[in-house]
């Protein structure tokens, strides 16, 4: 079983910028689809951005183009989510997650998620 543990949030001002970090630990994880999820205040959780262990492209939610990026170290085992330009819209508790079917395919019961980090945004 993977476990992921996030951390990296925090309080941000609009136009600043922030780095999350997912640690992943448990088992060898390198076939595993790895993303980046948000759930704002009274609304669904959303895709943000994902990235395959094994490499490829990454991919992202039309909201985050040009201003996130999603990058994985495999010597660390832990990927990252750098947000640029943050704006009030982007605050959400962020989820760390895992897929076994890669980094397009969301949703299953196989699924692994991490416990949340909130990121906050002033205007």
């Amino acid at each position: 079983q993977v476990q992921l543990v996030e951390s990296g949030g925090g309080s941000v001002q609009a136009g600043g910028s922030l780095r999350l970090s997912c640690a992943a630990s448990g088992r060898t994880f390198s076939s595993l689809g790895m993303g980046w999820f948000r759930q704002a205040p009274g609304k669904e959780r959303e895709f943000v951005a994902s990235i395959n262990w094994s490499g490829g492209r990454p991919y992202y939610a039309d909201s985050v183009k040009g201003r996130f990026t999603v990058s994985r170290d495999l010597a660390k085992n832990t990927i990252y989510l750098e947000m640029n330009r943050l704006n009030p819209e982007d605050t959400a508790v962020y989820y760390c997650a895992a897929s076994p079917r890669g980094a397009t395919m969301w949703g299953g019961p196989l699924d692994i998620w991490g416990q949340g980090t909130q990121v906050p945004v002033s205007s």
